[in-house]
């Protein structure tokens, strides 16, 4: 690699860092925020807590790394036409290949990455973040809930136990479920104790009072009962897999007797070509940015940033991928439109950079936002100036 493509690549890098890093940050924090509840509600440390983030993270890289691909990118080769160095290329007489062969590498490369971590690091990290949200769900009757206090174990269940002993054995239970809106269920029991996998809850000595949708009550006395908390862990989304969580192996050739397959193998057939097409967008953003801001402009030329031009162009087209995906799983025939849509941009793309084209909006829309964004430069400016003088 040529001295001068090595200084392109390292800058776009850079750039590409330092937009990555803060946004990955913002939006991992959001989706860990989200699950909080797994250490207000069930006790578990910080340290778990930072374990269950760490799983959540490969599920967002993919998302976020073209986008910050394509502000790299315009925003490099911005800068350098501003500071005159893309018109002192072009004026040496070099090839146009010294700008596109770095942006093309770097764009591979991602590309290469987002495969990887979406079809082999992404699975599994949805399946440890899962179960260890279910073992922690699990193990809360018999470890966190405190003595003599109701507590919310999911929406429609609350527990309250008056005793902890060894042994997880449990004194005075009380149980109220309301998951179910054909009737409701109230559990008494003197005593209980909760298996070592944490999945059953055997109350003995109670009685169980059940109120039908009509209002009519029964009471029924038991010696011993078994109470299913494998439906509770079920219901956080530790025990079953479902299409995102499957491995690449399995949704080429997924197994026919699988029950979560038969009950919905349209899910698993939008998987599947969601997994092979999204790491095509890297290649696709680094092309589209070459478009927008790869090639020599004047500083007197009034027109809208580069990165307007490929941030709107990326939004678009990836949001054709969604929707493309989706047309999947209405369809098998639908099957090529997750390739055809970055295939087909990267094609335009490539025409527009042989044939020297550029992309430009209507000259009417053009001078509006070109005369919008002066106004607001022009107060900001008189503000600050009225603030320091202040």
């Amino acid at each position: 690699m040529k001295l001068l493509e090595r200084y392109i690549l390292r800058r776009i890098f850079q750039m590409f860092l330092v937009t990555l890093v803060p946004v990955l940050t913002i939006i991992w924090t959001i989706q860990v925020l989200g699950r909080i509840n797994l250490v207000t509600d069930t006790g578990q440390s910080m340290g778990s807590f930072a374990t269950l983030a760490t799983y959540i993270l490969p599920t967002i890289i993919p998302v976020v790394v073209p986008f910050a691909l394509v502000i790299g990118i315009t925003q490099t080769l911005t800068a350098m036409n501003n500071d005159s160095e893309l018109p002192v290329i072009d004026a040496a007489g070099a090839s146009r290949d010294i700008i596109y062969r770095p942006v093309l590498m770097l764009g591979i490369v991602l590309s290469l990455f987002s495969f990887l971590v979406t079809n082999f690091v992404e699975p599994p990290s949805r399946v440890a973040a899962r179960q260890m949200v279910a073992a922690a769900y699990a193990d809360l009757l018999s470890s966190v809930i405190e003595e003599k206090t109701f507590r919310s174990i999911e929406d429609g269940l609350y527990v309250q136990i008056s005793e902890r002993h060894s042994g997880r054995v449990l004194r005075g239970l009380f149980v109220v479920d309301y998951r179910d809106p054909n009737f409701d269920l109230i559990y008494y029991a003197r005593e209980g104790s909760i298996d070592e996998n944490g999945t059953t809850l055997t109350m003995r000595d109670g009685e169980v009072h059940r109120k039908s949708a009509d209002g009519r009550v029964s009471i029924i006395k038991f010696v011993s009962y078994a109470f299913d908390l494998s439906a509770m862990a079920k219901s956080e989304g530790g025990l079953p897999q479902y299409s995102a969580d499957r491995s690449l192996a399995f949704l080429l050739n997924p197994d026919p007797n699988d029950p979560l397959y038969q009950k919905s193998p349209a899910s698993f057939r939008g998987e599947l070509h969601r997994r092979l097409s999204d790491w095509l967008y890297p290649i696709t953003f680094a092309l589209l940015s070459l478009v927008a801001a790869g090639s020599t402009r004047s500083h007197r030329q009034a027109r809208v940033h580069p990165m307007v031009h490929a941030l709107f162009l990326a939004f678009f087209i990836r949001w054709l991928g969604f929707s493309a995906t989706n047309f999947v799983e209405r369809h098998p025939l639908y099957a090529p439109l997750p390739y055809m849509v970055p295939l087909i941009s990267s094609l335009i793309a490539i025409y527009m950079l042989a044939t020297n084209r550029q992309f430009a909006i209507p000259g009417v829309l053009a001078r509006g936002i070109s005369h919008l964004t002066g106004n607001l430069q022009r107060r900001f400016a008189s503000r600050t100036s009225d603030g320091g003088a202040a």
